[in-house]
Parts: C-alpha cells; structure tokens; sequence
C-alpha cells in the first residue's frame, strides 16, 4: 500500500519555443506565438508528488520541509525569473515546452529522491494547459 505526499510551488520563467534548423515561417505554424523571438513568459505553477509507504514511525511518506528544500534548490533557484532557452543549461539543445520542463524537473528530483519513492510532477503553464510527468 503507498501513499502521495504533494508539494507546491511556483516559479515565473520566459521562454521561445523554437527549432533552430527551421525557417521562422516554419517555427511560426508549428509552435504559433510561442515563437515570438522576442521571448514570453509564464507563471508556472507546480505540484510535486512522493509515492511511498507512510513509515510507521514517524507517520510520513517524506518530510515535506526536505521535499520542499528540493524543489527550492531544483526548481525554483534555477528557473525562477529566468529565460529557459538562455539561462538554464538544460534548455540550450532542449525546447522548453511544458512537456520538456516537466521532464526535466523530474529528472532533477529523480537523481535527489530514494528510488524506492515514485515522483509525479504536475505542471501548469497556464491554468488550462497543464501536463503530468512519471517518468
């Protein structure tokens, strides 16, 4: 039996989305105003979930103060107030569509976090769009 622990966060982050070997025409009807060179942005709103049993001891899946120094230390220090594409390594050879940032967000938990724990991020770029990652 397992339990989800689910943490909140948010971060503002500008981006393009383009691909560097098409014609702006090209970019313009794939990805539409998103590829404005110009740069827009987002406020991002995350949710984190831990998958895990709830210890008998202290009656948590994770202590959510180590969760939340996480997400601080892999999200939100990274890509708060920043441009993706120029600014976050991840993003000079990766799009940074909503897709790729979760993806790339849970990776970074991934690498920090127990593998005996399952990691779900949630991700909205706007109140309607939004993805889920498990990896």
């Amino acid at each position: 039996m397992s339990t989800t622990l689910y943490r909140k966060a948010h971060f503002n982050a500008a981006h393009r989305l383009y691909h560097p070997e098409w014609s702006d025409e090209k970019n313009a009807a794939v990805f539409g105003k998103c590829s404005n060179p110009n740069y827009h942005g987002h406020n991002y709103e995350l949710e984190v979930g831990i998958t895990g049993p709830i210890d008998p001891v202290t009656g948590m899946v994770m202590d959510v103060a180590i969760l939340k120094s996480l997400i601080k230390e892999e999200v939100e220090d990274p890509f708060d107030h920043k441009n993706l594409n120029l600014e976050v390594s991840e993003f000079k050879t990766l799009i940074p569509t909503v897709e790729n940032i979760a993806k790339v967000i849970w990776e970074k938990l991934r690498a920090r976090i127990d593998t005996n724990y399952g990691i779900i991020v949630k991700l909205y770029e706007t109140p309607r769009n939004f993805v889920v990652h498990q990896g």
